[in-house]
C-alpha cells in the first residue's frame, strides 16, 4: 500500500489549506489515519488523526482549534482542513497509517505502519 499526500503549496498567514490523503489500496485497513508534519531542523510532529474504529479525531496542541481531520467514506480519502495558517505551520506533511486502535496513541510515530510521501506547506507573508 502506497500513500499520498496532496494539496500543500503556499499560503499567506491567515489563510487556509486542504490536503488530501489517498492511497493505492484501501485506508480502511488500518484502524488510524494520521497526519504529521516536519519542519527544518525540527523533529517529527503528530498533528492530527482519526480513527477508523469509531471515527475520534485527535489533535496535537499546536494546531487544535485551527486544523480538522475529516474522512470521506466513499471516495475513502482523509482530508486535514488547515485555517488560520501561522509561519511556523512550514513544514513537509506526512499522511500515515497506522494500528493503533484508534486512541491518541495515533499521534506518535511508534504506532505507523506505512508513512506517505509529504506534501510541502509554506506560510509566509
Amino acid at each position: 500500500v502506497q500513500l499520498q499526500a496532496s494539496g500543500g503549496g503556499a499560503v499567506q498567514p491567515g489563510g487556509s489549506l486542504r490536503l488530501s490523503c489517498s492511497s493505492s489500496g484501501s485506508l480502511w485497513a488500518y484502524s488510524a489515519i494520521s497526519w504529521f508534519r516536519q519542519a527544518p531542523g525540527k523533529a517529527r510532529e503528530g498533528i492530527s488523526c482519526i480513527s477508523s474504529i469509531d471515527s475520534k479525531t485527535y489533535y496535537g496542541d499546536s494546531v487544535k482549534g485551527r486544523f480538522t481531520i475529516s474522512r470521506h467514506v466513499v471516495q475513502d480519502t482523509v482530508y486535514l482542513d488547515m485555517n488560520d495558517l501561522k509561519p511556523e505551520d512550514t513544514a513537509v506533511y506526512y499522511c500515515a497509517a497506522g494500528g493503533s486502535g484508534g486512541s491518541s496513541v495515533c499521534l506518535y510515530d511508534y504506532a505507523v505502519d506505512v508513512w506517505g510521501r509529504g506534501t510541502q506547506v509554506t506560510v509566509s507573508s
